[in-house]
C-alpha cells in the first residue's frame, strides 16, 4: 500500500470517529438521556457515540497494518 493510500485510511479513520461522535451527541442534546418519551433516538444516540469508538480505531488499525 502506497504512502497516500495509508494517509487516506487514517484520514478516513479520523472522520469516521468524530462523525459518528459528533452525530451522537447531536442526537443525545436533541434528546436527551430521558427514557420515558423518546428511549429510541436516546438509543441510538448511545449507538452512534459506541460505534465511534468501535469504528475508528478498527479502521485506523487497519489503515497503519497495511501500510
Amino acid at each position: 500500500m502506497s504512502d497516500i493510500m495509508k494517509r487516506i485510511g487514517v484520514a478516513c479513520a479520523i472522520a469516521a470517529f468524530l462523525f459518528c461522535l459528533g452525530g451522537g451527541l447531536w442526537i443525545l442534546t436533541k434528546t436527551g438521556l430521558n427514557h420515558g418519551e423518546d428511549a429510541v433516538a436516546t438509543g441510538l444516540g448511545l449507538y452512534f457515540i459506541g460505534k465511534a469508538f468501535f469504528v475508528g480505531p478498527m479502521l485506523w488499525i487497519t489503515a497503519r497494518k497495511l501500510a
